[in-house]
């Protein structure tokens, strides 16, 4: 489970380049040969936080990816409640794949993760879910502010100047938000928001694509765009 070193992980943009990894390694080592095990011993520990950082990361986005994702879903809960987990799917993304390639399909991802990673709350973060599907990990915030932070991240990629990439193209996305402020005898459940995200998200999806589907305490409510 990552507590401390949550933050340094999201400020580094990405995994470290692997070079810097076989860098501290080798430099370990010559320490060690020297007989100085305690700067050997800090050189071997940032070598494993690089490796660690790039085991928690999608090779693709640099988001985080599903391992850390699991972790946090079912490892022990450290954040403060409440807690809002949104599921977000690109629509319609086969075709952009079968109309422009593959390979633009992959600048895609790559630019609405980035675009998914801004405004974050403090200890947010984005995970890439697999696929074309990313989860947003909003702690620490009531439930109209989870809806804004998603509702933003949408507007942000539907008015993205997509055309720059590849005349022609353009990408939305559909979200389902998942937001729980429990009490003393009902804890929270990441596991079982992210169920509920998932049947929010297709509820978007049958309401036209590109929108944000949330639930309030007592009916959906759909959030549709208004450009």
């Amino acid at each position: 489970m990552v507590a401390e070193g949550d933050g340094a992980l999201r400020r580094s943009g990405g995994p470290q380049p692997p070079d810097l990894l076989r860098l501290h390694e080798a430099i370990a080592g010559l320490f060690a040969t020297q007989g100085d095990w305690r700067r050997a011993y800090q050189h071997l520990r940032s070598a494993l936080e690089i490796a660690r950082d790039g085991s928690l990361r999608d090779a693709l986005t640099s988001s985080y990816n599903r391992r850390y994702l699991d972790e946090r879903l079912y490892g022990p809960f450290t954040d403060r409640p409440p807690l809002g987990i949104a599921l977000i799917d690109l629509d319609r993304f086969k075709s952009v794949n079968d109309t422009y390639g593959h390979l633009v399909g992959d600048r895609v991802l790559c630019r609405v993760a980035d675009l998914l990673q801004e405004e974050l709350p403090p200890e947010g973060f984005c995970a890439r879910y697999g696929g074309e599907e990313f989860v947003l990990w909003l702690p620490g915030v009531d439930a109209a502010a989870a809806f804004g932070i998603v509702d933003a991240a949408r507007r942000r990629v539907a008015r993205h100047p997509w055309s720059e990439l590849q005349p022609g193209l353009r990408m939305t996305i559909s979200a389902g938000l998942a937001h729980e402020t429990p009490g003393p005898e009902t804890p929270l459940s990441p596991e079982r928001q992210l169920r509920s995200a998932d049947a929010l998200l297709y509820a978007a999806k049958r309401a036209g694509r590109n929108k944000v589907a949330y639930r309030d305490a007592q009916t959906m409510q759909l959030i549709t765009h208004s450009e």
